[in-house]
């Protein structure tokens, strides 16, 4: 790895702007609420945009009671970092979420970003809130195709013109001025479909990480020469929720938080929300413990595997990685990619299929500890590692190894 390189892995690893900030203070939160209190009086005068059943009747059709929509209200509210207060507003914002127009397209993509919304294990309160949205356009759902969905999407865009959220899932290919992605009947280019899209455009939500940074499409060599929404975008303000797929719950709570507020979350460098990316993995990781041990899993199937050890030394990318995957999981919560013995492999950070996908420590990263604990103790006894992948990270692993040598020489001796 150049220097140029380490020193820009050093800035994105350490950055400021990916800090946290969870209490703004009574003043800031009173006058939020008073700003989310009359965001929502103004859109309860606004008619449903859709006929789809009311919030209440669904959950009642779901088998649900209203104490479980108070529970994920509460848990929420929490994962969008506002004080408990604020609960009962969070339950109205999502009973008046079918007022926001969702306009979805698709570019160069797989469609896993959909498959998220559609694949999941039961009913719970997010399918409901999906359920009664107001998704105008969604060219993989929609049963128009042609010309008629053509004419759809322009009669959303024109009809809510200023007011919707777009939804981009997928790369945007500008290789050979654009030809490699085309839609519809007219063959329009997916950067000028883009571009028509996002114009009446309230805001732009990239989804996944092929629409936040490129993702897959862009890896090298990107003979289509894809990009990220970010880099062809401007003057609109963008939201990133990358990883591969993306959470749905950090779909709904972008949505959601422009339902109450009016405006889009706080964001970090990378224009993702800090509510969902502002941790790292490796910060709230079940295997952390382990990590803290020098207990590591060696290789594939081994003793460490069979006890959940911490998944460094095969590769796990959790270290850099910021995302709340470790937090709120996926499939209702269940489970996540380490919790079934894979590590990480960061797919919410920029050119991940490149730097990150592979079972092996990122070497030459270089990163100090900035915080205590263990891994500063043993720092400070010099071992001066360099295949640190993150902050802190192998040194654990280092130590074993230098303590392992000694034993060795002195049976030797």
């Amino acid at each position: 790895m150049g220097m140029d390189k380490q020193e820009s892995v050093k800035k994105l690893f350490t950055a400021q702007s990916a800090k946290v900030d969870t209490n703004k203070g009574d003043a800031y939160y009173d006058e939020l609420y008073l700003k989310c209190q009359a965001r929502l009086d103004d859109l309860k005068k606004l008619d449903p945009l859709n006929n789809r059943m009311d919030f209440t009747e669904s959950i009642e059709d779901q088998g649900l009671e209203r104490r479980d929509f108070l529970k994920w209200a509460s848990a929420t509210t929490a994962m969008l970092m506002l004080p408990a207060s604020f609960t009962p507003l969070v339950a109205e914002a999502a009973v008046l979420m079918n007022r926001v127009p969702v306009i979805w397209v698709e570019l160069s993509d797989c469609a896993g970003n959909s498959e998220a919304l559609l694949r999941s294990d039961g009913p719970k309160i997010d399918e409901i809130i999906l359920d009664i949205i107001s998704l105008e356009f969604h060219e993989t759902l929609q049963a128009a195709s042609g010309h008629q969905a053509e004419k759809q999407m322009n009669e959303a865009m024109e009809h809510f013109n200023g007011k919707y959220l777009l939804f981009v899932e997928g790369a945007v290919p500008l290789g050979m001025d654009g030809n490699y992605g085309t839609i519809g009947a007219t063959g329009e280019t997916f950067v000028d479909h883009l571009h028509r899209a996002a114009a009446g455009a309230a805001a732009v939500v990239a989804v996944g990480s092929c629409a936040t940074y490129g993702g897959i499409p862009a890896a090298a060599p990107n003979p289509t020469d894809s990009v990220g929404v970010m880099d062809v975008v401007k003057g609109k303000p963008v939201i990133n929720i990358p990883a591969c797929p993306a959470n749905p719950s950090n779909m709904v709570g972008v949505i959601l938080h422009f339902v109450l507020t009016g405006s889009i979350p706080e964001l970090d460098s990378l224009l993702r929300p800090k509510f969902a990316f502002g941790y790292r993995i490796h910060d709230n990781c079940e295997r952390r413990a382990h990590f803290d041990a020098g207990e590591y899993v060696e290789e594939w199937g081994d003793e460490g595997a069979k006890n959940n050890f911490c998944l460094y030394k095969v590769g796990c990318k959790g270290p850099m990685t910021f995302n709340n995957c470790s937090i709120i999981r996926y499939n209702e919560g269940v489970n996540w990619p380490i919790g079934v013995g894979r590590g990480c492999i960061g797919c919410s950070e920029p050119d991940f299929w490149d730097k990150y996908a592979y079972e092996r420590p990122m070497s030459d990263a270089n990163i100090k500890a900035p915080t205590g604990g263990v891994e500063k103790t043993v720092d400070e006894f010099g071992l001066g590692l360099l295949t640190a992948a993150g902050i802190g990270i192998g040194i654990h692993a280092a130590a074993s190894a230098i303590a392992g040598k000694r034993v060795e020489e002195e049976g030797e001796s």
